[in-house]
């Protein structure tokens, strides 16, 4: 078993340009990348636009004003992403999900980033990720994801154990501030209870019977394109992408209906929301992967409690006499940890498969490579 994506025998050779760029003048350096790229250029002719400028990678896209269409994307890694990003896994994935029409093309990488085609569309919203229309094309590309074959024969192994105990090595337990420590100490467990933690999880998630899938693991709504006039969507940014359980990719995608800027967990979708999500994708992922037979109501409940199960997992410490929660475990995006945001303030997902979802689940932050748990009164910060 392994956990790698196996590139397609026959894959173009990516490009490698010796350009390194500066974080601080990306323009400049992307000229000189496109100096390589598109030689064709008039360079006094050629326009950038900054899409973002985010704490984990500078994103600029290079084009002529007679050709809007031709955008090359100049991606400059951020500072000490490389510690939770396998890069060489991240050129992999682009690879394999171009070779299925799932992605833009490679052009090249460089010393500090990458290069790439420009994929036309919007990036979605919390409201655009509920549309009924728009629900539907990301259930079913997530299936056509979910379908591909990139483990090479080999049975694959879900990356999430590994990158949760990578994580974990990089959790800070001292601060400079002695307020920090403090704030540290009485609202977040130990690291010995964390790590317990941990281990629950993964005797309990590796039981479910979740199918190891290739997974985009970080579809949140902003990575999501919506090209209107194809009508399709597509998924945009493979950092954290490999093969892992197919509810747990799930189970991250409905998490992110709640937001970024300012977490509101009354969005995460309801039962019924999740019912009409998960019987297109189960429809898609039986017509991709060739199989033939109808959707069965056992088959959809059982992909629900799944999914849920890794969307929101509670672990009572005390006794079922007891009747408040211990702990909670949210599963977050994977920019810093899969798994180890808890709380000890947020509703258990009960029996019945509902959450009520009362409380504002907790947030982490990362500084200088390290992960800090804050309190749970502060949002999740935009880490792209």
């Amino acid at each position: 078993m392994e956990t790698q994506i196996h590139v397609p025998v026959g894959s173009p050779v990516i490009r490698k340009i010796a350009i390194f760029v500066d974080e601080h003048s990306v323009a400049e350096g992307a000229m000189k990348l496109i100096k390589e790229l598109r030689p064709a250029w008039d360079s006094s002719h050629v326009k950038t636009k900054l899409f973002t400028d985010g704490t984990t990678n500078k994103l600029v896209g290079c084009y002529v004003e007679d050709s809007p269409d031709d955008v090359v994307l100049v991606r400059v890694y951020g500072n000490k992403t490389e510690l939770f990003v396998d890069r060489d896994n991240e050129l992999k994935s682009f690879q394999v999900l171009h070779a299925n029409g799932c992605a833009p093309r490679l052009y090249c990488t460089f010393q500090n980033g990458i290069c790439y085609e420009f994929m036309q569309g919007d990036a979605l919203g919390t409201q655009d990720v509920r549309d009924p229309f728009l629900l539907r094309l990301i259930a079913r590309e997530m299936a056509r994801i979910h379908a591909i074959h990139a483990h090479n024969g080999c049975i694959p192994k879900p990356n999430l154990w590994i990158k949760m105990r990578k994580y974990f090595s990089l959790v800070a337990t001292e601060f400079t501030e002695q307020a920090s420590n403090i704030r540290i100490q009485q609202e977040v467990p130990s690291k010995v209870v964390l790590e317990q933690e941990m281990v629950w999880m993964k005797e309990h998630l590796s039981t479910l019977g979740s199918p190891v899938v290739l997974c985009h693991n970080d579809l949140l709504c902003k990575n999501i394109i919506h090209n209107s006039k194809e009508s399709h969507v597509r998924f945009i940014d493979y950092e954290y992408s490999s093969y892992n359980y197919q509810a747990f990719d799930i189970g991250n995608h409905f998490n992110e209906f709640a937001g970024m800027a300012e977490l509101d967990y009354g969005l995460y979708p309801s039962r019924e929301m999740q019912m009409d999500w998960l019987q297109v994708y189960l429809q898609a992922y039986k017509l991709f992967t060739k199989k033939t037979e109808e959707v069965s109501p056992r088959e959809l409940e059982t992909l629900y409690v799944q999914v849920n199960k890794f969307a929101l997992v509670r672990k009572n410490k005390l006794a079922n006499t007891h009747s408040h929660t211990h702990t909670v475990t949210h599963m977050t995006s994977p920019h810093l940890i899969h798994l180890i945001c808890l709380s000890r303030h947020l509703t258990s997902f009960g029996a019945s498969g509902h959450s009520s979802r009362q409380n504002t689940p907790p947030s982490i932050l990362t500084s200088s490579g390290t992960l800090c748990f804050v309190s749970t009164n502060t949002s999740r910060p935009n880490l792209q």
